[in-house]
C-alpha cells in the first residue's frame, strides 16, 4: 500500500477514499464485462426470466455514447421527418430528477431545420394521454433553456421543458411543437 506522508491528514484520507473508490470501480466493470457487457438485474419475484429489464446500450455506431438512444420511430416516420423538416429526432428523456424533459434532434439539412430554431416559435411539450402542456422555462440571466442559434448540419440540438408537477413520466406519449413543426407520438424514456 502507498502511504502519503508528505501529504496533511486531511488530505491523506481523501486520497484513501478515492483510491478505495476507483478499486470499486474496477471491481465492478471487470465484472459487468464479464457478464458481457451489461450489469443484470436481480430476479424480480413472480415473472419468469424472459420478462425481467435489461438495460440498452446507449451507444451510436461509432461507438460514441449518446445521451441517450434514437426515438423509437417507425421508418416512415423518421424518414418524414428527414425529408420534410431535415432533422432525424433522436426523443425526449427525463432529466434532472424528473424535473425536465430534455427534446434532442440531429440536424440533417440546416435550411428546413430552421423553424425549431426560430426564437418567435413557442415549444410545447404536450402529453398524449392528460393533455398537459410543458413549456421550455425562461431564465432570468440566461433566457430559454433551448438553442435558438441558427442550425448547421450534423450538430445536435436541444431543449428543455420544465416538468415541475412530474406529470408527464418516462413512458409516456407526447407531441413536440414547434411553431408549425409537430413530432407526434414520442415515448419519454
Amino acid at each position: 500500500m502507498v502511504m502519503f506522508s508528505n501529504l496533511t491528514p486531511g488530505i491523506e484520507a481523501k486520497m484513501m477514499l478515492r483510491v478505495g473508490f476507483l478499486a470499486g470501480c474496477m471491481l465492478f466493470i471487470s465484472g459487468a464485462s464479464a457478464r458481457g457487457g451489461q450489469a443484470q438485474a436481480a430476479p424480480e419475484k413472480g415473472k419468469p426470466a424472459a420478462v425481467r429489464a435489461r438495460v440498452p446500450s446507449p451507444s451510436t455506431a461509432s461507438g460514441h455514447a449518446r445521451p441517450f438512444a434514437s426515438a423509437e420511430l417507425n421508418p416512415k416516420a423518421k424518414q418524414f421527418y428527414q425529408a420534410a423538416w431535415g432533422i432525424d429526432i433522436l426523443g425526449v428523456k427525463v432529466v434532472s430528477s424528473g424535473l425536465m424533459l430534455r427534446f434532442s434532434y440531429r440536424v440533417l439539412d440546416a435550411n428546413k431545420a430552421k423553424a425549431l430554431n426560430d426564437k418567435k416559435a413557442t415549444p410545447l411539450l404536450i402529453d398524449q394521454k392528460t393533455g398537459t402542456k410543458l413549456e421550455v422555462p425562461t431564465m432570468e440571466k440566461i433566457g430559454q433553456l433551448r438553442q435558438s442559434a441558427a442550425p448547421e448540419n450534423g450538430r445536435e440540438y436541444w431543449m428543455v421543458f420544465s416538468n415541475k408537477s412530474e406529470l408527464v413520466k418516462p413512458g409516456s406519449h407526447v407531441d413536440v411543437v414547434i411553431g408549425s413543426f409537430r413530432a407526434k407520438g414520442l415515448i419519454v424514456q
